[in-house]
This record gives structure tokens, C-alpha cells and sequence, in this order.
């Protein structure tokens, strides 16, 4: 006779369901892979494909993903790695780990509480927040809602100074002591997934889409209860008329004397792409350049970041810090990119998929899961990040 059967209890059955909360979903995220996953589930179409798409064949974004798969870690062994810091030191500040929460247009679209909740992350996690110029929340509110962190501010500079000037000052006067200026934008790129949905802001419905965002009623009633959507830091909506006046194609080098004229505070200039720019801007006194190629969202096959950073270094790494952005998915990518040199790396999508999935929680749950990475990795590799433990495989 065998043995007798019972009735389950609730709490039996709990431990073997699947998730049924959006933290629980969160909280059983083991990489950036399942929170992207969560994002695109949670987000129409169009914002989800604004966030995760680049440059017309997304030629760029691809190599720049998959450079980091050409790392070699070199471990050392028998080393003692039970206590170790991630802490390093950025423009003279102690920071919790190499990683900068970079600047990303339009974000509270992906969530309603959009960049305040990006800084109110990257304060507890100790870590820098980048407002963006394309930003829909202005430096004064921003640092209202995370005073206790480091904001900083990221510069388009536009056509109509006036409008950039103003945009420094605001900056200036709510506390930000970092400028990022992004140089790789003469022109607007062509995102052909934008294209294809008609992607505006507002975003505006096309029957296909409108068919799609029947499957995401969470995201759109949160998106029609919340302020409507402007550029906080440049005024109004328009996307195709901020954009047009938004990139000045004339700017230049001696450009950056006008910007020293206006901001006192440190500045790195983002979307560095070759060696002879990098020595340049050094010699102009920029406090850190950021080689990047805008996450492949400007120029399709454009420059490898990864690739291009040790012969940054190797140049200019003993007269300025150098920062790397583009494709970092993980704490071993972060770990990988400073054992080949950078100072730190600048994150956009990796966060952005985390607000999209559960909003401030989805970005404390990113920037847990990129800590534990990389926490493992230098532990794995003997407790150090410098330049023996890393290389690039042809």
C-alpha cells in the first residue's frame, strides 16, 4: 500500500509557480539578458525598439556587443580575494564601482518616473547619473529628487547658442559640477526602426502599432495619467523641430573655449573615435574623454570602442582619464574594458531596460545585477583589474 496522497497548501504550490509580481520577475532576473526580456514584454513596440535599436543595419551595435566576446581573462591564482573593494577613483571622487549611468533622450517614456528614478538608483548604488540635454526632466528637479547623488549634465550643442548657454546654466545653477559634451552628433542618425514606426514625441499610434499596444495596457496607462512628455532642458515637444535646430553641424574644436567660458566644473567630451581626436582634445585641457561611437546610434560601422581603447590609452591614458561606452551588457564587460584601460564605463541601454521592466526597482535590480558581476570577475581573477589579466584575441 503505498503512501497516502494530501491536499497542497498554498505555500507548496507558491514555491513551484512562476513569478506572479513584477519584483518577483525582477528579483529571479540573473542577467541583463532576462531584464531586457522583461522590458520588451512590458513596453509597446516602439519604445522598446527606440531603446534597443541603433543606426541603419545596426552594423555599429553589433561589433560593439561583440567585441567583448574577444576577451581573454588571465586569472592569477592563489590569491587572497575574500575582501575586495570595487571602489574607484573618477575626476578626483571616490566612486562605488567603474560605472557611469550615461545620458539617454526622452526617458521617462520608458517609464513615468523616467530619469528621477535613474538618479535616485545611481545615488544609492553610489554611482554618477548623466542628465541628458534630450532629457524630459530639468537639472533643477532632478536633483530635487536625488540631492544626495552625483548628478551630472550632458551637452548637444545646439544651433542657437542662446539655448545651449541657458542649458549650462541651468545645469550649473541646480549643483552639477560635471559637464559631458557629445561631439558625435553633427547630424541626427538614421534609427530605421523609429522610421518604420513613425516614431515621434509624443509617440502618436499607427494601426500596427495601435495593434501592439492593446498587449501593453500597464505602459499606456501610465504614459497617458503622467505629465505629457517635453525637452525639459530645451523647451516644448517637437520632436522633428528640437532635433533640426537641436544639432549645430559648424561645431568645432574652439567650440570648447565657449563652453569653459560658461561652465567652471569638470569636462569630458563623449564620442571619441580616434587617436589624433583623443590627442587633441587633451591638448585643448578636457578633463576625460569617452571613447564611444553613441551605443552604433549615429554613424553605422562606425569605430569599435573596445577595439579602439588600448591605443587611446596607450597615447593619452598618462595625461587624462579615459572612459569607454558602447556594448557593455555586464560587470565582466566592465571589468574587461578597465583591465584594458578605461577609467570607468558609461551605461544607457543596460539601465534604460531596467526602467522599462519595473521602473526605479528594474534600475536598482540592473545595477545589483552588474555589482555581483563584476564582484565575481575580479575575484576570479586574483582581486586586480590591471592590464595582465586581460587581452584581446584576433
Amino acid at each position: 500500500m503505498g503512501d497516502e496522497r494530501r491536499i497542497p497548501r498554498w505555500r507548496d504550490l507558491k514555491a513551484v509557480m512562476p513569478p506572479l509580481t513584477r519584483e518577483d520577475r525582477l528579483a529571479g532576473a540573473a542577467d541583463l539578458r532576462d531584464i531586457r526580456r522583461l522590458a520588451r514584454r512590458r513596453a509597446p513596440r516602439l519604445v522598446f525598439d527606440y531603446v534597443d535599436g541603433a543606426a541603419e543595419n545596426e552594423v555599429a551595435l553589433e561589433r560593439s556587443v561583440r567585441a567583448f566576446r574577444r576577451v581573454e581573462f588571465l586569472p592569477r591564482v592563489l590569491c587572497d580575494v575574500g575582501d575586495i573593494s570595487l571602489a574607484t577613483s573618477v575626476l578626483g571622487r571616490e566612486i562605488a564601482m567603474p560605472l557611469i549611468l550615461g545620458p539617454t533622450g526622452f526617458t521617462r517614456m520608458m517609464h513615468r518616473d523616467g530619469e528621477k528614478a535613474v538618479a535616485r538608483a545611481a545615488a544609492r548604488a553610489g554611482l554618477p547619473y548623466t542628465l541628458s540635454t534630450m532629457g524630459t526632466t530639468t537639472a533643477a528637479d532632478l536633483t530635487r529628487a536625488a540631492p544626495g547623488g552625483w548628478n551630472w549634465f550632458q551637452l548637444y550643442v545646439a544651433r542657437e547658442r542662446d539655448r545651449s548657454r541657458a542649458a549650462l546654466e541651468m545645469a550649473r545653477d541646480a549643483g552639477m559640477e560635471v559637464l559631458v559634451v557629445t561631439v558625435d552628433v553633427p547630424v541626427a542618425g538614421a534609427r530605421l526602426r523609429d522610421v518604420r514606426h513613425g516614431m515621434t514625441l509624443p509617440p502618436r499610434l499607427r494601426w500596427r502599432s495601435a495593434l501592439q499596444a492593446a498587449r501593453h495596457p500597464a505602459w499606456w496607462f501610465d504614459f497617458l495619467t503622467s505629465e505629457p512628455l517635453t525637452f525639459a532642458s530645451m523647451g516644448g515637444s517637437d520632436l522633428a523641430g528640437i532635433t533640426g535646430r537641436m544639432f549645430d553641424p559648424g561645431v568645432t574644436f574652439s567650440d570648447l573655449e565657449w563652453m569653459r567660458s560658461i561652465w567652471n566644473g569638470r569636462l569630458l567630451v563623449k564620442g571619441v573615435q580616434r587617436v589624433d581626436d583623443a590627442v587633441k582634445l587633451v591638448e585643448a585641457g578636457v578633463d576625460g574623454i569617452v571613447v564611444s561611437n553613441h551605443g552604433g546610434r549615429q554613424l553605422d560601422r562606425a569605430t569599435t570602442p573596445l577595439e579602439l581603447l588600448p591605443e587611446v590609452v596607450a597615447e593619452v591614458g598618462d595625461r587624462t582619464e579615459v572612459y569607454l561606452d558602447g556594448g557593455v551588457r555586464s560587470g565582466a564587460d566592465v571589468a574587461a574594458a578597465v583591465a584594458l584601460g578605461a577609467r570607468a564605463c558609461f551605461v544607457g541601454r543596460a539601465y534604460l531596460y531596467g526602467l522599462m521592466a519595473g521602473g526605479e526597482a528594474g534600475v536598482d535590480r540592473v545595477l545589483h545585477i552588474f555589482e555581483a558581476e563584476l564582484r565575481r570577475t575580479v575575484q576570479l581573477l586574483g582581486g586586480t583589474l590591471d592590464p595582465s589579466v586581460a587581452r584581446l584575441r584576433p
